[in-house]
């Protein structure tokens, strides 16, 4: 690991093959915590390059534990994290929606490193057990269209960064890595990511994939459509910038869209959503997002469409009966 910091303190770069080599060596505790923590912070200051993250995947992926859903085409909906903004968790509470529309989800999440609540932190608050066993997830998706993936249960080689990541409480490589890693390989993804370099390179990586893909950005720095400004979104199509109006029917304000300052708020927040008690702006939010992985899918013929059908899940209590299944499965 010196030999690897000497270089990259010379303003160099990994190729993929070596970016591989040394997380598959982190994997496998070779370094202690003050290395890792070195190499961490190269990233912090100066991008990752193409080959440099596509290195860091391919070794995620060689030391994961591999999750057999069967022939379930389902979708992730997963923001990279780090954006600083604390909003209640609107990715995890859109897959609840997308779930509820008879879209399968395949979760994939981790404990907040950078937020109060990470998708881990609120699902387990609500009661869901975390579980690496295949034959768990399939009975939950085939019964409440949606299962849980925490992301240290199928990267265990990667518990020595936990703590790290949690003491540095700044966005790492990690929070870039996290949506290219699920390890159930979904059929479609809507990925959200925290700035336009973040989007242009995960843009590139996903053409590479050859599935489905949708990334948004909120251009004021949200990992998600926060509809407090306009969004890029970008497809295999191409890219374009949608309105608040356009995307969830109106402006929100940043303050509507807060997370609490605690675990249990962040439930709190969850439940009364799902509960349809949710106030006007935290509803459009979580809809448009929804919407937006609905449209990912190709089943339906516009955003609108999509949307009306994240409204109909909601409104009909289909999405909260999806998480009442679910917890009752554990």
């Amino acid at each position: 690991m010196k030999r690897i910091l000497q270089y990259l303190f010379e303003h160099k770069t990994l190729s993929r093959e070596a970016a591989m080599e040394a997380l598959v060596n982190i994997g496998r505790g070779l370094y202690n915590e003050h290395e890792v923590t070195a190499f961490m912070t190269v990233y912090l200051m100066r991008s990752i390059t193409i080959d440099e993250l596509q290195g860091f995947r391919d070794a995620l992926m060689e030391l994961c534990v591999k999750a057999d859903l069967g022939s379930f085409e389902t979708i992730d909906i997963v923001g990279t994290g780090g954006d600083g903004k604390n909003t209640f968790n609107i990715s995890t509470l859109a897959c609840f929606i997308v779930a509820g529309t008879g879209q399968k989800v395949a979760k994939h999440g981790n404990y907040g490193a950078s937020s109060v609540s990470g998708a881990s932190n609120v699902m387990e608050q609500m009661g869901y057990v975390f579980s690496n066993d295949s034959g768990k997830l399939r009975k939950e998706l085939e019964d409440a269209n949606i299962c849980f993936l925490h992301a240290p249960l199928f990267h265990p080689a990667l518990k020595t960064v936990g703590p790290i990541r949690k003491n540095l409480a700044m966005r790492t490589f990690f929070n870039m890595l996290g949506p290219m890693a699920n390890p159930a390989n979904p059929a479609f993804q809507l990925v959200g990511v925290y700035n336009l370099e973040m989007a242009r390179i995960y843009n590139y990586l996903l053409q590479l994939g050859g599935k489905p893909f949708t990334i948004i950005h909120s251009l004021d720095g949200y990992d998600e459509i926060s509809l407090t400004s306009d969004t890029k979104v970008i497809t295999h199509e191409g890219e374009r910038v949608m309105t608040p109006e356009q995307l969830g029917k109106r402006m929100v304000m940043a303050e509507d869209i807060s997370g609490g300052n605690t675990v249990e708020e962040a439930a709190f927040i969850f439940r009364k959503i799902l509960n349809g008690e949710g106030s006007w702006a935290q509803n459009a939010v979580v809809l448009a997002n929804a919407a937006m992985a609905l449209n990912c899918t190709g089943k339906y013929q516009s955003y609108d469409d999509s949307y009306n059908a994240a409204v109909q899940s909601l409104e009909s209590g289909k999405a909260l009966k999806g998480l009442e299944l679910l917890i009752g499965l554990q």
